[in-house]
This record gives structure tokens, C-alpha cells and sequence, in this order.
């Protein structure tokens, strides 16, 4: 049997993640000397509270070679193989560590370690469609092989509020364009080939949701879909019901994103992922 390992900038909802057995293992958020597992030691509101009430700004880190160790152990005795599917390498160092903690296990299992170029549940939709392969019975490499066909097939787009989350996090890429505009717009965020990439602009926030009703309304095939947020609840909710009208409502994953993600974006995030075929042209 193969097993799934993903981290948790997936954002995978921990039912989501039960259902399928699929082990997730925690960042880490910092602030000042406190320090947090994502999504373990600190819920979402709590980090938002804390991000108002301190005096330090949020930092992330990965998880230790033996964090990752640990949990392939863990599975080892009930996998002949193990699948970690990491975020964008090029936005994290979690995929380097996720392959040095092969070297520090203790028992023998093959482990395979794939850089998803995803992050959020764009990433967790290529984790979950890995994991149903491997529960109807599929080897490491039928499940290695369903996970890459699935990778281009996912995508995301989001709304910000303020970049200056992920200036200071370093992780801002060329959508840094946008940085030093005199006008109030809505920047418009997407990732390409793993990297933070700007995907337009509007004037209004009301403009920015429908701009992703509008992404969404661009797949001709949808097999998963996600709205997820940052403390802007009230939008989330509003935005999925729209979205009701082009996908099953009830089948739309609502997540609230983790603190690692909080931590460089900021409050006020709205964001849809996809995974499915675009409409040619």
C-alpha cells in the first residue's frame, strides 16, 4: 500500500485529510521566540489575534529532516511506499528538508519526495487525487504517475489586500511590480511554475471577487474546487454560493488558511482553487 505525505501549506481540512489518510506534516510560524506548529499549536484565529496584538511580525520556517523522518517511521510499518507531496520548492526550502529526512529514517520503506510548484489546496487537490489512487490499489508509480498528470491540471488565483505580507516575507516574486503604486488597487496574485506571479489589478474589492467568479467560470471541466480565505469570512461564504451556480455547492472545500499562509499574506485574502481543464482560448 502507498501512503500520502503533504505539508500543511495544502491546506487540506483535517477531515479531508482523515477520510483519505493522508499524513500532513506542520510548518512552523515564529513569533519573536514563540514557537508554533501551523495549524497544530496555534489555530487560525488565534494567529490573527496575535497578529494584532503583537510586537513581532510573523516568521515561518520549515519543519526539521526529523519531523519528516518521524512521520515517514510512522508509516513505514503499514506502507510498501511512501508518496510526499511538497510545496513549490521555489517558494519553500520544505522540500529539500522533506528529501533529507529519507536519509535520517530508521526503518526501510521506499519514500519518492514530488515538488508539487503548488502551494494551498491547489497542492492538497494533487494530494488527495494521489491518495484515492492509492486506496483503490495503485503502486508508487501509478500513484507518482496520477499526482504529475493531476499537477498542471491544478491552479489557483487570489485577491489581496495588501502585498506587504509577502514583501517582508520575501516571497512576493514579480508581482512586486504592483509595490509603490499611488492608486488604491486590488492586486490579483497567481502562481507560475511555483512562483508568486501577478495576474492583474482592479479598483474595487467587488471587482477583484468577480474576477474570480470569472477564473472559475473559465473551466469548461471542474473535478475540485476551494474558496479559502483569510479573516474575511462573510466574502468566502458569499463568493462559494456564486460559485454554486457552476459547480455543486455542497462540493466546494471551504478552508480557512493556515497561520504559515496568514503569515505572508495577511488578513483579507480571497482565493479559488481549481482542479480541471480550461476552455481553449
Amino acid at each position: 500500500m502507498v501512503r500520502i505525505v503533504t505539508d500543511s501549506v495544502a491546506d487540506l481540512p483535517a477531515g479531508v485529510a482523515a477520510g483519505l489518510g493522508i499524513t500532513v506534516v506542520p510548518l512552523i510560524v515564529r513569533f519573536g521566540t514563540e514557537e508554533y506548529r501551523d495549524g497544530v499549536d496555534l489555530s487560525t484565529e488565534e494567529f490573527y489575534e496575535k497578529l494584532r496584538s503583537s510586537a513581532d511580525f510573523p516568521v515561518t520556517a520549515t519543519p526539521s529532516p526529523q519531523d519528516f523522518a518521524d512521520a515517514y517511521d510512522r508509516l513505514a510499518g503499514e506502507a510498501d511506499a511512501i508518496l510526499v507531496i511538497m510545496l513549490s520548492a521555489r517558494l519553500s526550502g520544505t522540500h529539500q528538508v522533506a528529501l533529507k529526512g529519507r536519509e535520517l529514517m530508521k526503518r526501510r520503506c521506499r519514500v519518492e519526495v514530488l515538488d508539487s510548484r503548488l502551494a494551498t489546496m491547489a497542492e492538497g487537490f494533487v494530494a488527495m487525487k494521489a491518495a484515492e489512487a492509492a486506496r483503490e490499489g495503485a503502486n508508487l508509480e501509478e500513484t507518482l504517475a496520477v499526482a504529475r498528470r493531476e499537477i498542471p491540471r491544478a491552479d489557483m488565483l487570489c485577491c489581496f489586500d495588501t502585498l506587504e505580507y509577502l514583501r517582508r516575507g520575501g516571497r512576493i516574486g514579480a508581482a512586486q511590480a504592483f509595490l509603490g503604486s499611488v492608486l488604491k488597487i486590488h492586486p490579483m496574485i497567481a502562481l507560475r511554475d511555483g512562483v508568486v506571479m501577478p495576474a492583474g489589478r482592479t479598483r474595487s474589492r467587488a471587482r477583484a471577487v468577480d474576477r474570480l467568479y470569472e477564473y472559475v467560470a473559465g473551466y469548461e471541466r471542474i473535478d475540485e474546487l476551494a474558496v479559502e480565505h483569510t479573516a474575511c469570512p462573510e466574502e468566502a461564504e458569499e463568493l462559494a454560493g456564486r460559485l454554486g451556480a457552476l459547480y455543486p455547492r455542497e462540493r466546494i472545500h471551504g478552508s480557512k488558511m493556515t497561520p504559515v499562509i496568514g503569515a505572508h499574506t495577511g488578513p483579507g485574502l480571497l482565493l479559488v482553487a481549481v482542479l480541471g481543464d480550461k476552455r481553449d482560448g
